[in-house]
């Protein structure tokens, strides 16, 4: 289930990332190890997250996920091992928020690109999606959140 979309303007947000070029096959190991190091590199600099982590998808090819894991933090962090620091861009977006597992996530995000083509705008190329609540939330994925964030291309002026 989504929530009813929105468009918006985003500020930018200084982030701790992980940048990722992977076979869509490795999403899953690829996050979960993502993550965790993301949060230890964070902990051992004292730094903590402003928000929920995120991935930041930048090319969309159907075999490949060319993106970043990241999370929102309030100082630049110190580059160590695989972690860097990063941004989310400020942009002006479609947002909706998604009701439900993560294997729903491909459903749900065409139907909000079936919106987004109904308002008669173009998605840019990149997007990306926040992980509001999921699995370390609980164990029903009926409660689990996902914020989609569809960057949008501004018509000419």
């Amino acid at each position: 289930m989504l929530d009813q979309p929105q468009i918006t303007q985003t500020t930018a947000q200084l982030a701790a990332v992980i940048r990722l070029t992977i076979p869509r096959s490795e999403i899953q190991n690829a996050m979960g190890s993502g993550i965790g190091e993301l949060m230890t590199t964070l902990a051992a600099q004292g730094i903590a997250p402003t928000g929920p982590w995120y991935s930041h998808h930048l090319r969309m090819d159907p075999g490949i996920f060319d993106f970043e894991i990241g999370v929102p933090v309030s100082a630049p962090v110190t580059p160590a091992g695989r972690v860097v620091p990063g941004e989310l861009p400020a942009a002006t977006v479609a947002r909706t928020v998604y009701h439900g597992p993560y294997e729903g996530l491909g459903a749900a995000w065409e139907e909000f690109r079936a919106w987004i083509a109904a308002q008669g705008r173009t998605p840019a190329a990149d997007l990306w999606e926040c992980y509001v609540s999921g699995p370390d939330s609980g164990s029903d994925p009926a409660a689990w959140r996902t914020e989609f964030n569809q960057p949008l291309v501004m018509p000419d002026a």
